[in-house]
C-alpha cells in the first residue's frame, strides 16, 4: 500500500498541470471576459458623457472598433488597452499560463479582479461555511442512510421497506431548494413559528457570547440549511445501501456461514458488511465534494449564507478568472486527496484488496 499511495502522491501534480491547463485553453476559446465585462458596464454609461470625448480620443474609438472584443466598438483605444493590462490579458495566452503554474506551485492565487481581495483571503472567508454544510451534512448523510438501507435490506419486500421507499421518492422527488423554503416558512419565521434565525452562520452578538453559548448559536443557524440539504441528498445512498447489501445476501457464501450456525447479525456484519460496504465507501469523496461546493449553491443563496458555491458562482458570472483558477484548484486538489483516502479506506474495510498491483 505505500508504494501505491506514493505513486498516487506524485501523480497529484500531474493531474493538477492537466486540469489546469485544459481549463486555461477552454477559457482562452470560450467568449466573454473581464475585459468584455468591463465594457459592457462602460457601454452602459451615459450617453452624454461619450459625446464629450475629444477629438483624439474619437479617432481611438475608431481604431478600437476593429479590436477583438465584440464590445469595444465606440469604445476608446486606450480603454481597452488599459482593461487588457489590468487584467493580465496584454501578455501572450502562454506566457500568462506559466506565470499561472508557477504561481500555483507556492499556492500564489492571486488577486480578485472585482473584490480588491486576495483569493485566499476570499477563500478562508467562505470556506467555513462551506465546511460547515458539507461536512455535517455529509456526516448525518451517512449515519441515517447506512442504517436504514441495511434495514431495508433485512426487511425485503415487508411493510417496513415499502412504507420507508415511499417516504424516499418523495424526498427525492422534491427539490432541495424548495424544500429549503419549506423549512424557512414554517420554521424560520415565514408563516407558522420563528424557532430558526432565516440568515448567517451566526448571531451578530456572537463574539460576546460563552463557549456554550457559540456552539448553541452555531448549530442553532446550521440546523435548517443542513437538514435541507440531507433531505436531499440521503435517498440515492439509501437505495445504494441497500442494493448492494441485497446483492450480498444472496450470494453463495452467505446460506453457507448460516448453515455453519452463524446468528443473522455475525452474517450480517461478520460477512456481508464488508464486502457490500466497498461501494458506498466509493461514492464518499464524490458526495463529500459535492456537498462541499456545488451542492450548497442554491442553500446558500436561500440562507444568505457567503460559501464556496457562491463565491465561484459569483467569479464565473463576472468572469473573475483568478478566483475561479483557485477555487477550481482548491476543489481539485482536495478531490484526488478524498480520492486517495478513500482507496485507503477501502484496504482497511477488506484486507484482501491490495493496490500496489495497480
Amino acid at each position: 500500500m505505500r508504494n501505491y499511495i506514493i505513486k498516487r502522491l506524485l501523480l497529484i501534480p500531474v493531474t493538477l498541470f492537466g486540469i489546469l491547463f485544459l481549463n486555461f485553453a477552454i477559457i482562452q476559446l470560450a467568449p466573454g471576459g473581464p475585459v468584455e465585462y468591463m465594457l459592457a458596464k462602460y457601454q452602459g454609461m451615459n450617453t452624454d458623457s461619450k459625446s464629450s470625448l475629444s477629438s483624439t480620443t474619437q479617432v481611438n474609438m475608431n481604431t478600437a472598433q476593429q479590436s477583438q472584443y465584440q464590445g469595444a466598438q465606440g469604445v476608446p483605444e486606450d480603454l481597452v488597452k488599459a482593461l487588457e493590462k489590468q487584467f493580465g490579458f496584454d501578455k501572450p495566452a502562454p506566457e500568462r499560463f506559466v506565470k499561472m503554474i508557477k504561481d500555483y506551485a507556492t499556492f500564489d492565487f492571486g488577486t480578485s479582479f472585482y473584490h480588491n481581495k486576495t483569493v485566499w483571503e476570499l477563500i478562508k472567508e467562505r470556506m467555513p461555511v462551506s465546511i460547515s454544510l458539507g461536512l455535517w451534512s455529509t456526516l448525518l448523510i451517512y449515519l441515517i442512510a447506512i442504517p436504514l438501507g441495511i434495514k431495508k435490506a433485512v426487511k425485503d419486500g415487508s411493510p417496513f421497506d415499502v412504507w420507508t421507499s415511499c417516504a424516499i421518492i418523495i424526498g427525492a422527488a422534491i427539490p432541495v431548494f424548495l424544500f429549503a423554503v419549506f423549512l424557512i416558512v414554517v420554521f424560520a419565521g415565514g408563516i407558522y413559528f420563528q424557532w430558526f434565525p432565516l440568515r448567517g452562520l451566526t448571531s451578530d452578538n456572537w463574539e460576546n457570547l460563552s463557549l456554550l453559548g457559540k456552539i448553541g448559536d452555531y448549530f442553532w443557524h446550521i440546523t435548517l440549511p443542513v437538514l435541507a440539504m440531507v433531505i436531499g441528498g440521503f435517498a440515492s445512498l439509501t437505495m445504494l445501501t441497500k442494493n448492494s447489501f441485497l446483492d450480498e445476501i444472496n450470494k453463495p457464501y452467505v446460506l453457507t456461514a448460516k448453515a455453519k450456525g452463524l446468528t443473522e447479525s455475525q452474517v450480517l456484519y461478520g460477512h456481508v458488511f464488508r464486502n457490500a460496504m466497498l461501494i458506498v465507501i466509493a461514492g464518499f469523496p464524490a458526495l463529500l465534494i459535492k456537498m462541499l461546493f456545488t451542492g450548497s449553491l442554491l442553500i446558500e443563496v436561500i440562507f444568505s449564507l457567503n460559501g464556496m458555491g457562491l463565491l465561484g458562482y459569483e467569479a464565473i458570472m463576472t468572469r473573475d478568472y483568478p478566483v475561479i483558477f483557485g477555487t477550481l484548484y482548491i476543489f481539485a486538489l482536495l478531490g484526488l486527496i478524498l480520492k486517495l483516502i478513500s482507496d485507503i479506506t477501502y484496504s482497511l474495510v477488506d484486507p484482501r484488496i491490495n493496490f500496489d498491483k495497480v
